[in-house]
């Protein structure tokens, strides 16, 4: 049966971007996946989402359901026989509804850890953070709405930002079985995002020198989006090469 499609509203997307040693990003990358590479970088990150009204299309706005998630992504792109895709691959998400839990891989692609979140948040600052109930994974971030998008080595300015994450709609989460990645493709008539002044952040997987050493991570920039009318349409899922089935990175 196709999963349906979910309709709602993102009531704040925080992207967590990271630049990221292409060299060092590919190995965690199911084949046919590669790296997708901005100015010399791969761009990785995090995005720390809280939906609302979130309901299969044709179900009441009333019946719709809240959340806090998370997603540690890739940017990368792949071939098909129209040309080469792009679009962000996730090795791991978290969210604080049950209900996300027990769904996804099953009613709607995503399979998710459960996590505990801490939001603070007014119209010019951010705090938002989960630490998962296994504890096998952690970010908090702080920050600062600004005026414009400043110190960034991937993007030269936020509309260049802007246009990068909205072409990578589409996006492929690892599953457990390891033969498949599950799609979902993001569509909106609204797309606006504001730059944030990061004052801190930490990531449990880009923090990790075991995976990433010194240098081959670096924090880069962050955007803010807010109260988005969106839809969530199922992607068929996407193979893999059995030889490199498995993501490096921690789930």
């Amino acid at each position: 049966m196709r999963p349906p499609t979910l309709v709602g509203v993102v009531e704040r997307r925080l992207l967590l971007n990271y630049r990221v040693d292409p060299g060092t990003v590919a190995p965690m990358l199911p084949a046919p996946l590669r790296p997708q590479v901005v100015n010399g970088w791969a761009v990785g990150g995090v995005c720390l989402l809280r939906l609302g009204r979130i309901r299969p299309r044709g179900v009441p706005e009333r019946l719709g359901l809240r959340s806090e998630n998370a997603a540690h992504r890739f940017a990368v792109e792949w071939d098909t026989p129209a040309g080469t895709r792009c679009g962000v691959y996730i090795p791991r998400r978290d969210t604080a509804s049950t209900v996300n839990v027990l769904a996804g891989g099953r009613v709607f692609p995503g399979e998710h850890h459960r996590a505990r979140f801490e939001v603070r948040e007014s119209r010019a600052e951010l705090r938002v953070g989960f630490t998962s109930v296994d504890r096998t994974g952690q970010v908090q971030v702080y920050g600062r709405l600004s005026d414009r998008l400043t110190g960034s080595g991937l993007f030269a300015d936020l509309a260049e930002a802007s246009a990068f994450f909205q072409r990578g709609a589409d996006g492929y989460s690892a599953t457990r079985g390891g033969d498949r990645l599950d799609g979902m493709r993001l569509r909106t008539d609204h797309w606006s995002v504001e730059p944030l002044e990061i004052i801190a952040a930490r990531s449990s997987l880009f923090d990790d020198e075991r995976l990433f050493p010194t240098g081959t991570a670096l924090l880069d920039s962050a955007l803010v989006m807010r109260d988005v009318p969106v839809t969530w349409q199922a992607l068929s899922p996407m193979a893999v090469d059995p030889m490199r089935a498995a993501p490096a990175t921690p789930r």
